[in-house]
């Protein structure tokens, strides 16, 4: 016996398969949780809030051994990201971008979460001051260094783990514990004309100064130590008309279903 399928049924179904392939197409964009934890002793550094983007790839905030911009100054000396996400909406006007948690302290964590098109923007970026300094931060120096997402719209990197030498010292300030955030007047400064580099040695030098925090400090920092993980997760967001379009389909092939059962 060869079974047909009516014409009347057919509408419904090629409507569900369209719901499904709209699903797909729009699997792009996905929520991105995004997690930092700070991996250090009790005592030992703090980070200033991490500003984040999903880009194109075509944002490079700094080159090790070259001198820092603004945007780099700024948010190496002050904790202060708005000049570095605004470089990089500049670079890429799709890019997603934003900060994560606050203050972290030695032991915390914090959490958020991104809405983002792994299709335009698989690559991601970051950077965060590291306290008590004058000018000290994590962040990556190659723009496609991390890519989140292959072509497919897959989570390729779970987390990036951010070891004590690479602790970035952005040379534009000199050592200066009175002046240095934290644990001195951060406005109160001496430029330095320097290029960035690493530098997480220069830490120790704040050993037994008391912090904003209330705590004495002691870095406690080894060269290949891990110091700070940011861990992701994604979850794909079909669109809600997705699943509008996908529920009538599916309702009206039941009820044709059903009309073909009552005449039977």
């Amino acid at each position: 016996m060869q079974f047909k399928l009516s014409p009347l049924l057919l509408g419904p179904i090629g409507v569900a398969i369209a719901a499904f392939g709209l699903s797909a197409a729009q699997a792009a964009t996905v929520q991105v949780k995004v997690t930092v934890e700070s991996l250090v002793a009790p005592n030992s550094v703090t980070f200033a809030p991490l500003n984040v983007g999903f880009h194109n790839g075509s944002y490079d905030a700094f080159d090790l051994g070259k001198a820092a911009n603004a945007a780099v100054q700024s948010a190496a000396e002050l904790g202060n990201g708005s000049l570095w996400q605004a470089g990089l909406a500049a670079a890429d006007p799709t890019a997603t971008h934003g900060t994560v948690g606050g203050l972290l302290m030695p032991g915390q964590s914090s959490t958020a979460t991104f809405t983002v098109d792994t299709t335009a923007n698989p690559y991601f970026s970051f950077i965060g001051m590291v306290v008590p300094s004058n000018d000290f931060f994590i962040g990556n120096d190659n723009a496609k260094q991390y890519q989140l997402f292959d072509s497919a719209g897959h989570l390729q990197i779970s987390s990036i783990t951010q070891k004590a030498r690479q602790v970035w010292d952005a040379g534009t300030e000199v050592f200066d514990p009175a002046a240095a955030a934290f644990v001195g007047n951060a406005a109160l400064r001496t430029p330095q004309n320097g290029v960035v580099n690493p530098n997480f040695a220069e830490l120790a030098a704040f050993n037994g100064l008391t912090t904003a925090a209330g705590y004495v400090f002691n870095s406690g920092l080894s060269y290949d130590q891990d110091i700070y993980r940011i861990s992701f997760s994604a979850a794909a967001v079909p669109e809600p008309q997705t699943y509008a379009l996908m529920a009538a389909g599916l309702l009206l092939m039941g009820a044709v279903v059903r009309r073909r059962r009552q005449k039977v």
